[in-house]
């Protein structure tokens, strides 16, 4: 433990040291870096893939997160074209904020500044690995990253492709380090007081209070997302129908798929037409008292099951649903703030009062009308990539992008002034 301990310190050291250098980057640099990144992606994406397969093969296909897991070239694609449009991006550094002059003449500048070191914990989700180092990068933030051991394979082939387009620009590969995937790494990064000066968890809800109760850091929290929508009495039923079944089998095993359908009991006689499409998915709904009977002999029986108490407030990741019904307005904001995780929250309705106050006083990170909740997602925000999405309200909200992983410093310029006492 110690050896390990001694070897991660030195890590932590060249990180830091290297996160230094970075302010000698001008953001033309930066960008030829991340597009030179892009094209090693698809250049070297069979190696990458066969690495992957090297996971998935410790991991069983029915696991929710396999998908997370698994890469392929089209995910790979995507992954690239997302690495450049980081680079199209203006440099979040250096804007300023904030700018006055005080009567003595002293000018203040509040202006954009990286954080420094950023350690990120993750599961299982490669993606990350690109992500993170697009988006520190850009934002000139060295970063650790701390993957699972499932999928140690894959994080170590992008690392290694990341180091060496690095090395073709002469930059210190250390800006970017990926640690051991033990546990014990994950509590000395924890503990890197001094070295590191953000940890950002992306994960489970058991990964997120983990992180938040051991650090000696500060944490943004991200990840857990337990989401529901509401379908009102005075909702479309074709916008629903299509916003249930996108936001729940669009991506079964993302943060921002949809977990509960709550759904006014006015409107119960189109539940059936609402989860009609689900079917093909074959999607499980655990519906409560008042839907089952509404959709037995109207979805197939053996995807309906009764709801019971753990039905509610349970992050799926999976073809799994649960129907809560509910009589009125009021009882649908009541079941939200008792269950939701504040990641996304949607109400389909027509009336745009009841559309407004749903706004109003729904807490969440993101809140929808009328859209599905699989849009909260950095690059559809148009912020290119995401670093994770935050579900706390200290710092950061919603989709991480550039400006997200930003500090700010005062520049006091003057000529002479001194303070009285």
């Amino acid at each position: 433990m110690k050896n390990e301990e001694l070897n991660l310190n030195s890590i932590f050291t060249a990180v830091q040291a290297a996160g230094r250098e970075l302010a000698l980057l001008d953001d033309a640099t930066i960008n030829r870096i991340l597009l030179a990144v892009a094209d090693a992606t698809i250049k070297e994406s069979s190696f990458i893939l066969a690495e992957n397969r090297k996971d998935l093969e410790r991991m069983d296909p029915a696991n929710p997160k396999y998908d997370r897991l698994k890469l392929t070239e089209e995910r790979l694609a995507g992954i690239a074209t997302d690495t450049r449009n980081v680079a199209t991006l203006p440099s979040p550094l250096g804007r300023v904020l904030k700018e006055t002059i005080r009567p003595n003449g002293m000018k203040l500048t509040k202006i954009s500044v990286p954080f420094g070191v950023i350690g990120i914990i993750y599961e299982a989700r490669p993606n990350v690995s690109f992500d993170v180092f697009a988006l520190c990068l850009k934002s000139g933030n060295a970063c650790i990253l701390k993957g699972g051991s499932d999928a140690d394979c894959s994080n170590r082939a992008i690392i290694s492709v990341i180091h060496r387009v690095l090395q073709q620009f002469n930059i210190n590969p250390h800006i970017v380090e990926l640690l051991p995937a033990t546990r014990e790494a994950t509590t000395e990064l924890l503990h890197a007081t001094g070295y590191v000066d953000l940890i950002i968890p992306r994960g489970s809800s058991n990964l997120i209070h983990f992180v938040r109760s051991n650090a000696t850091i500060p944490v943004i929290e991200t990840g857990a997302g337990i989401c529901h929508t509401y379908f009102d009495e005075f909702g479309d039923k074709e916008k629903g129908a299509n916003i249930i079944f996108n936001a729940k089998t669009r991506r079964v095993s993302v943060c921002n798929a949809l977990d509960c359908l709550v759904l006014h009991k006015a409107r119960l006689g189109d539940l059936p037409c609402l989860c009609e499409k689900l079917a093909e998915k074959h999607v499980v709904l655990y519906a409560d008292t008042d839907a089952y009977p509404v959709l037995k002999g109207r979805y197939p029986e053996e995807l309906l099951q009764h709801a019971t108490d753990e039905s509610f407030g349970t992050e799926f990741l999976d073809y799994k649903m649960a129907i809560r019904t509910v009589g009125s307005f009021e009882e649908a904001l009541e079941h939200i703030r008792t269950y939701s995780s504040k990641h996304s929250e949607c109400i389909v309705t027509e009336d745009k009062e009841r559309a407004a106050q749903f706004i109003r006083i729904v807490d969440a990170a993101c809140v929808y009308t009328n859209v599905s909740t699989a849009f909260t997602d950095g690059a559809q925000f148009g912020l290119g990539a995401e670093i994770g999405i935050s579900t706390q309200k200290l710092h950061a909200r919603g989709p991480m992008g550039l400006e997200e992983i930003t500090s700010y410093k005062w520049i006091i310029e003057g000529n002479g002034q001194t303070r009285s006492s």
